[in-house]
């Protein structure tokens, strides 16, 4: 969904993100192996993101609230979305803009937003627990708790739009089996996606916005 605003792909086919091995950034294993090398990715990870803009895609999402109830579930961290104006937005794998307590992550006490001029990790630097401050991130390895968030949403949609996505990473990719059997599911991704066997399901293989143009223009047939 970001690629156009200037984001790599989590999972990309070369194993990086951001030129950074995958796992040593954005595992479990790689925080307790290095937490200052982490920190200071994400840091970086961050100004670029303070910097970046919502592409067409995010926004035509938004522009779809005018008219229809719109849920998006993202496994970006960014905060594009929301920027864009979309009103629900549920991050299953974290925030990019906020850090949490490496002990008890979810503990709304230590979670902390940071802002554009005080965007940074400091080395050691401690959550409100005395634990390192670490990335608000799911890593791999890690369970997904907003999960069952989205499962709860998923069954109720009328339309089910997927963009950009491998539908290799789960849990996420098992949301579109909770769909009622008789809506229709869009896939927005311009390559071609193996292994998938959806009821109802329109391929649409363009990037994100040009993807969202053309969904518009088919549900508003």
């Amino acid at each position: 969904m970001s690629v156009e605003s200037g984001f790599k792909t989590f999972r990309g086919s070369d194993g990086l993100w951001e030129n950074f091995p995958v796992q040593q950034v954005a595992s479990h294993e790689g925080w307790e192996a290095d937490p200052e090398l982490v920190n200071n990715f994400y840091n970086g990870l961050r100004k670029k993101l303070y910097q970046a803009q919502p592409n067409e895609g995010h926004k035509l999402i938004a522009s779809l609230q005018d008219k229809y109830d719109v849920n998006v579930i993202t496994q970006n961290v960014d905060d594009l979305h929301e920027r864009a104006g979309s009103k629900k937005v549920l991050h299953l794998h974290g925030e990019l803009t906020k850090v949490c307590s490496s002990r008890d992550p979810y503990n709304p006490q230590y979670i902390k937003t940071l802002t554009e001029d005080n965007c940074e990790v400091a080395p050691n630097e401690k959550a409100g627990d005395g634990s390192l401050l670490r990335p608000f991130i799911v890593f791999f390895n890690e369970s997904v708790p907003e999960i069952s968030s989205a499962m709860t949403i998923v069954p109720q949609a009328d339309v089910f739009v997927i963009v950009g996505t491998s539908l290799v990473v789960y849990p996420a990719a098992g949301l579109v089996r909770l769909t009622r059997k008789d809506i229709p599911v869009y896939l927005i991704d311009p390559e071609d996606v193996s292994g998938v066997n959806i009821p109802n399901l329109t391929h649409i293989k363009k990037g994100a916005s040009e993807g969202m143009a053309e969904l518009i223009r088919l549900i508003e047939q």
